[in-house]
């Protein structure tokens, strides 16, 4: 697991998470304390950075940063050929410095499948998910395209960095029909000019001040 994570790295930061027995720096806890406890205080820290406050659209903001890092990890390692790292929350720590994105590390990786890659996601996510249903209202439909549209992110920077296409065909297969993400969004992609990605939801960044429209959201097209 050390070497395709050492090798991840090399993607780019947002592909980098820390490992071994020593955190890079003070101030590192388990995720799910996050998804927990620290729920609050990080979707208001959010808000304050975008200038959305601490209400929905922090915390699908918040969420889909998650959601991006966790698939940045996974399916980068999937697309280096190694195995997927255990993201489970009990396994993984963070850290939010003061200027920047959440940072990670990873005590003791636990290698997996690459085909168990959808599962250990989408299962790290589900606890998250359901905390921010329930304290700030943001919808399933929401959260589900927030997941799928950081999958599509992930790809697309791999694509560009990491020789072939290996990361297409797992991350295809978790968007198709009977995919755990199936019905997010409509995806295609063609060999040497890459993917396209519409969703079906918007994450809301739109009602962050100057936020705008993202690339896929589905307010485009209406």
């Amino acid at each position: 697991m050390d070497d395709v994570l050492r090798r991840l790295a090399a993607v780019g930061p947002f592909f980098t998470v820390a490992h071994g027995e020593r955190p890079p720096g003070p101030g590192f806890r388990p995720l799910g304390e996050l998804y927990g406890e620290h729920l609050a205080p990080y979707v208001a820290e959010v808000g304050r950075r975008i200038g959305s406050g601490p209400g929905r659209v922090a915390a699908s903001t918040a969420q889909f940063g998650i959601a991006s890092r966790l698939w940045s990890l996974g399916l980068g390692c999937a697309a280096l050929g190694g195995p997927v790292p255990d993201l489970d929350p009990a396994r993984l720590w963070w850290r939010l410095p003061p200027a920047g994105s959440l940072e990670l590390w990873l005590p003791e990786p636990a290698a997996r499948p690459a085909g168990d890659l959808g599962e250990i996601v989408l299962g790290n996510l589900a606890v998250l998910d359901a905390a921010l249903r329930e304290r700030y209202g943001v919808s399933a439909k929401v959260l589900r395209g927030n997941a799928a549209s950081g999958l599509v992110g992930a790809l697309r920077v791999l694509l560009d960095r990491v020789p072939g296409e290996p990361a297409v065909e797992p991350a295809g297969a978790l968007l198709a029909d009977g995919g755990p993400l199936a019905g997010t969004g409509t995806f295609v992609h063609e060999e040497g000019l890459g993917v396209a990605f519409v969703r079906r939801s918007c994450c809301l960044y739109y009602r962050v001040p100057g936020g705008g429209l993202c690339g896929d959201c589905v307010l485009r097209t209406r």
